[in-house]
């Protein structure tokens, strides 16, 4: 196998099919390291990014860099130069070398080399690896050494060295210090010198001594050396230093919003400016009054847009913040009268609404709307006016540009108009009109943005969506004329404007109007949007029409099969839909048919499924789905068999004379508990698919919870309508109608859960169980449930974030069959390693805080003599939380197999988000050990049954104290 087959090896992400063997890979690397052509050595070294990228495990890992730094000592300059690039490359699996010491023996040994080039190559592969030798003196020692070299590139390299091992080491930090301020402060030190090392001391905030000392060289410097480099390279040091020891932030603030007023060169303004937003978005908490007034003065004074521009920027910052409402509260604590929209921060911010440098009025759009919505509601009326004339002339101006920048900003201007909206509801019926009567004028980026802005509008405020319903489908009429990219994304951000104002019941000319342009310029991957919008927002009579159409347009049998699937799910869906009230035979029937087309949904969909994507998610939602509906079906069933096997005339004696009171309702109680424990178990198993599903985006979620919440209801109403109405409580259901939703869907289910524990209240004080009156209650309930179309969110159809973890357990067998030997009288020490895999967005909806492992035991068959064992002694069962650290964590577990046999261990892996949540997310991986009685306790065994006597347990691992 040559260099190239491992190269084609580690360039492919193989999950699905058989790995290359790491060491295999290992070895044609080494190959190339070994190669007498300096081309293939160098080929060689840069393929370990690679390696350790797919196979990121200690041991690999370890045997990699000591060959790299073999080569490191052996090889040339330019080889050198690859090593170095390499380790900088894979920072984060540094931590992972086992042999530090070894390592670093053969790396430092270059250090002692004539050539200064070898040397200042070396000292930048010791800054590389500062943070896993921290407190090496010897390392030390020589960037101390190498920062009085007469080389200029080892100089340099001995200041990065310095810079790296001041962020890691307060000794280090500490040390160099003085000789660095002696260096800055020497006549002999160049100036160019003088500008590289500077930046070094934004790492002296290890003590509150250090950070004083160097702050004071810092004050020296800007003082005494007042050129324009000189001033930037000291004034963003002390910044950066003040943001990291904190305590000097007021301080550094009120310096640079001096410079930034005094200081008539526009590149220090500039900086000064950068830093601003730098401790705004750091610190915001620490703005008072006078640095925020001295910053609008100095925008309203500045004549360059640049400048002007930048300090926008920071406001825009600062007014999302609580420095927007300590600019407000100081005012008028102070014994101020002014009215906000007379400050100059207003004043400021108006102004910029209407300026001819678009993105000067964004920022001025930004803060006005902030102030707006963070303001007291007194004196706000007019600022309100403002903040939407502003708004909508910004709106105006950019809806018929469709360059970058004038894109941009719009989207601005429109986040900021539904934000205002959200807070100040009274303002969206104008907004709206606005919005429409500027859609037929707009260009076909800018009309993206508006609908965009149109459906948040009318999903937080769903009475908007009636009138702007007539407006959207003449536009959509017209809207494509041609094929283009944005003509495709403008046919689906209207078609969802209009699902979201429908409300889920489309008409026949709105379906009629948006097929009628689909069929003329549409291309599938379009429709295929159309339709999930459409199964989100309920309208499945119309999205099973659109998957019906692409089945038979795709190329591969899995997207057959998933489409196929799509339309299924969304005609069981719409069978659901035809349920009235009252009606529940015809219930049960569109119950049965729905559940048909369910079964063969479930069918296409587990075809539909690979190894690269099994589809877990959405099988598990359907399975709980299809079971949901047949617990309903069963209730309305149980509730019809009141009439047709009423209790018997004497269930009232029987009650009597058995204590129990349900007797007296009859066979229906019964039949009432198993449905209330069905829906019991089918609200936890809702509950296990929200625990798993880490990677799911809130309305993924939230969806979830909202199907766990109507099983849990249903199961409430059982209790409360005829098993336990004294004992059901109706407290902790009496916020639901008060809850915030996010979505029309959100919003029905709310109202139906409300609805239908008001109508068991009322019934449960009025009338005994059980009668019709309860049953049809119940049945009301079911169909209410039934009538609210299901939304397919977004998780079903596409993962936005990706999370897994690989484990790798040592000991470990020889062969996955055989099993681990350990004598009983030992304890195995069990490592469990662990690396934490990302996709193209990680941390989009949440981030990994720990990592939580379970490792348990199970004896599965005994080899020793029959005596009485102990319960804790035949399993194990222990849970370690670790914190990784650069996406990888390892900890150690203590296991007794003190019972002879064959033991199955068990580790799971389960991880806990920031919010302290815990999900689980596997993986399960499983290994067998063979407990071995020890040669001592063998010869004690044989000794007592040669001399006939019982024999005695064998020896646990404590046994011998």
């Amino acid at each position: 196998m040559s260099l190239s087959t491992a190269r084609s090896f580690l360039s492919e992400a193989c999950y699905g099919e058989q790995e290359l063997d790491a060491n295999s890979a290992l070895m044609e690397l080494d190959k190339g390291l070994r190669s007498g052509k300096l081309g293939e050595q160098c080929e060689a070294v840069v393929l370990f990014p690679k390696l350790f990228q797919k196979y990121p495990f200690p041991i690999l890992i370890n045997s990699a860099f000591l060959k790299l730094a073999d080569i490191f000592r052996l090889g040339n300059n330019f080889l050198r130069l690859c090593v170095l690039k390499v380790t900088q490359q894979s920072e984060k699996h540094l931590e992972k070398i086992l042999n530090v010491d070894e390592f670093v023996k053969r790396v430092f040994s270059v250090i002692h080399s004539n050539d200064p080039v070898a040397r200042a190559i070396t000292l930048r592969m010791l800054g590389s690896l500062a943070s896993i030798i921290p407190e090496r003196k010897n390392a030390h020692h020589s960037i101390r050494q190498s920062l009085d070299s007469h080389d200029n590139v080892e100089v340099e390299a001995a200041i990065f060295a310095a810079a790296s091992f001041s962020a890691q080491s307060k000794d280090f930090a500490a040390g160099i210090c003085n000789k660095v301020s002696e260096m800055i402060q020497g006549l002999d030190t160049p100036v160019e010198l003088k500008l590289k090392l500077i930046p070094m001391l934004q790492h002296m905030h290890h003590e509150a001594s250090l950070a004083s000392s160097s702050r004071e060289l810092l004050q020296h410097l800007v003082n005494s050396y007042p050129s324009t480099p000189m001033v930037i390279v000291s004034l963003h040091t002390f910044t950066q230093l003040a943001a990291s020891s904190l305590i000097d932030i007021p301080k550094q603030l009120q310096l640079l919003l001096q410079y930034l007023k005094d200081d008539p060169r526009k590149a220090v303004k500039r900086l000064a400016i950068s830093d601003l937003k730098l401790l705004a978005k750091k610190a915001p908490h620490l703005w008072i009054r006078e640095n925020t007034q001295t910053l609008c003065e100095c925008a309203l004074t500045s004549p360059y847009n640049s400048l002007k521009l930048g300090m926008l920027a920071v406001l825009s910052t600062l007014s999302g913040t609580i420095a927007i409402k300590q600019y407000f509260n100081n005012m008028t604590g102070c014994g101020s009268s002014v009215p906000p929209r007379l400050t100059d921060l207003v004043k400021l911010a108006q102004e910029c609404c209407y300026h001819s440098n678009l993105a000067v009025a964004a920022h001025g759009v930004i803060v006005l709307s902030n102030i707006a919505i963070s303001c007291p509601e007194k004196d706000i009326v007019q600022l309100e006016q403002d903040t939407v004339l502003g708004v909508e002339s910004l709106l105006m101006l950019c809806s018929q540009d469709s360059s970058p920048s004038a894109q941009a900003t719009l989207k601005t201007a429109l986040t900021s108009l539904v934000k205002l909206l959200k807070s100040r509801p009274h303002l969206s019926q104008s907004a709206v009109e606005f919005l429409l009567g500027q859609l037929h004028l707009s260009c076909d980026s800018s009309r993206v943005l508006m609908c965009h802005a149109l459906a948040a509008i009318a999903t937080h405020l769903p009475v908007l969506g009636d009138g702007m319903l007539g407006d959207l489908v003449d536009l959509y009429r017209v809207a494509s004329h041609s094929s283009t990219d944005k003509q495709q994304e403008l046919l689906v951000s209207l078609a969802t404007v209009i699902f979201v104002a429908s409300q889920s019941s489309l008409s026949a000319e709105v379906k009629t109007v948006i097929k009628q342009q689909l069929e003329n310029v549409a291309n599938g991957w379009t429709v295929y949007r159309i339709a999930r919008q459409a199964s989100r927002m309920g309208c499945h009579e119309f999205s099973s029409e659109l998957y019906q159409s692409l089945r038979t347009r795709v190329a591969s049998e899995h997207f057959y099969f998933w489409l196929n699937s799509l339309k299924e799910f969304s005609q069981a869906e719409q069978c659901l839909s035809h349920v009235e009230d009252g009606d529940y035979s015809g219930a049960m029937t569109a119950i049965a048919e729905a559940l048909r087309s369910y079964q063969k949904g479930i069918a296409s969909l587990t075809a539909a499924s690979t190894p690269l994507s099994p589809l877990t998610f959405q099988c598990e939602f359907i399975k709980l789905r299809i079971d949901t509906l047949q617990a309903l079906s069963q209730l309305i069933c149980t509730c019809n068999s009141l009439k047709t096997s009423p209790p018997p005339a004497i269930a009232t004696t029987i009650a009597l004379t058995s204590g129990n009171d349900l007797q007296r309702c009859g066979r229906i109680a019964m039949q009432m508990k198993v449905c209330m424990d069905e829906f019991r178990s089918l609200a936890a198993r809702y509950a296990d698919l929200h625990q798993s599903s880490f990677d799911a985006d809130y309305a993924t979620l939230r969806n979830v919870e909202l199907q766990q919440q109507s099983c849990l209801l249903v199961s409430h109403v059982i209790e409360a309508l005829i098993l336990d109405p004294q004992a059901a409580s109706f407290q902790e259901y009496g916020t639901l109608g008060s809850v915030q939703t996010e979505s029309e869907y959100e919003r029905r289910m709310m109202s139906v859960f409300s609805r239908v524990l008001e109508e068991v209240e009322g019934l449960t004080k009025k009338h005994p169980p059980v009668s019709c009156l309860h049953t049809s209650c119940l049945c009301d309930a079911v169909i209410a449930l039934l009538k609210v179309p299901l939304s397919f969110q977004r998780y079903f159809f596409q993962k936005l974030q990706s999370t897994s973890i690989k484990l790798a357990l040592s000991p470990s067998p020889r062969t996955p069959s055989e099993p681990i030997p350990v004598q009983s009288s030992q304890q195995l020490t069990l490592k469990v390693e662990g690396v934490v895999q990302h996709g193209s967005t990680p941390g989009l909806f949440r981030k990994i805080q720990s990592v939580c492992l379970n490792v348990t035991s199970v004896l599965q068959s005994k080899t020793g003599p029959d005596y009485k064992i102990p319960l804790d002694s035949k399993t194990n069962e222990i849970e370690q939380r670790v914190e990784p650290h650069n996406d990888y964590f390892s900890t150690q577990f203590l296991l007794n197999f003190s019972i002879l046999g064959t033991h199955t261990v068990t580790v799971e892996a389960s991880v806990v988000d920031e919010s302290g949540i815990e999900w689980k997310t596997g993986p399960k991986t499983t290994v067998s050990v063979k407990s071995l009685e020890d040669p001592y306790s063998q010869q004690l065994r044989h000794q007592m049954q040669q001399g006939g006597a019982q024999p005695a347990p064998p020896r646990g691992a404590y046994a011998r104290f």
